[in-house]
């Protein structure tokens, strides 16, 4: 997605910490939301500290990162992230406080993308969300989604059912035979 970064982690990590502004994390509660080891999680908040683009402290025994808003590339950093890697920082923790979201996906370019796929930075988002979701729940969020990340973001709703169906639907069937970014809907945040 952007290939500046050394790896899609430590473009995922410097997302969601530049755009929660503000808010620290234990390394421990990232290693769980990225689903990677602590030692990675280390390894990178060792690196990215060493850079000054993220500022640590110790609580206990936790080690407490958070984004460095007062560095010089901080703003135009957090711009590139939102267009980038921000989409899975964003989607999944606005979809998280929509009622009956049991699972959504980013699809289309941006998805292909972000799995590998050569091409130009997608102009949009595209997301399916399964469940029985009401239709102005997701206009909000998708208008939301767009202030923050300076794109626009495309909501479409599928029931369970339709979803699981093997086949038939010639827009669900082009969906899943494309690259598909699983978004983490995180009922418990609290964020």
């Amino acid at each position: 997605m952007l290939p500046l970064l050394r790896s899609p982690f430590q473009g995922e990590l410097l997302a969601w910490l530049f755009l929660h502004p503000g808010e620290e994390y234990a390394q421990i509660e990232l290693a769980k939301r990225f689903d990677v080891s602590a030692s990675t999680v280390t390894r990178e908040v060792d690196r990215l500290s060493a850079a000054g683009l993220i500022v640590e402290r110790r609580v206990g025994n936790l080690r407490m990162v958070s984004a460095d808003t007062d560095v010089v590339v901080a703003r135009p950093l957090t711009e590139l992230l939102a267009l980038t890697y921000g989409p899975s920082a964003v989607l999944g923790e606005r979809l998280s406080d929509v009622a009956a979201v049991e699972q959504a996906y980013i699809y289309g370019s941006w998805a292909a993308r972000y799995s590998g796929e050569p091409g130009r930075v997608p102009r949009d988002v595209d997301v399916l969300v399964v469940g029985d979701v009401d239709e102005d729940d997701l206009y909000d969020v998708a208008r939301a989604a767009e202030r923050q990340l300076g794109r626009e973001v495309n909501m479409r709703r599928v029931s369970r059912v339709a979803w699981e169906a093997s086949a038939g639907d010639p827009f669900l069937d082009t969906v899943r035979s494309r690259p598909l970014v699983q978004l983490k809907i995180d009922r418990g945040h609290g964020r």
